[in-house]
C-alpha cells in the first residue's frame, strides 16, 4: 500500500512529536487558500506546505498540480480526518 500512497504524494514528511494537525480549511471562491491548525493559528497554503515539509504538521503529505504544491491527507482507516471532510473556517 505504501507504493500506492507514494504514487499520489511527492513526499510524506515524518512529523515531530509536537506537530500540529489541520482542523479547518480557509477557502476563497471554493478554493483552499489556507488552513487552521490545532493551535487555532491560521496559515496560508504555502506556509502549510513548508511547515509540513519540516515535520510541523502531522497526517499530511505533499503533492503537486503543475507548479503548485499542496497538502493531501495521508490515507488511513479514518475518513473523518481527511482534509476534504474538514469544516471551512473564516
Amino acid at each position: 500500500m505504501k507504493n500506492n500512497i507514494k504514487n499520489t504524494l511527492d513526499d510524506i514528511p515524518t512529523p515531530e512529536n509536537n506537530a500540529q494537525s489541520i482542523t479547518g480549511l480557509i477557502k476563497e471562491n471554493g478554493e483552499i487558500t489556507g488552513y487552521q491548525l490545532s493551535n487555532s493559528k491560521k496559515i496560508s497554503k504555502q506556509d502549510a506546505v513548508n511547515m509540513a515539509r519540516r515535520g510541523k504538521i502531522k497526517g499530511v503529505g505533499i503533492a503537486h498540480n503543475g507548479n503548485t504544491e499542496y497538502l493531501k491527507s495521508v490515507p488511513n482507516d479514518s475518513e473523518s480526518d481527511n482534509l476534504g471532510n474538514l469544516p471551512t473556517v473564516e
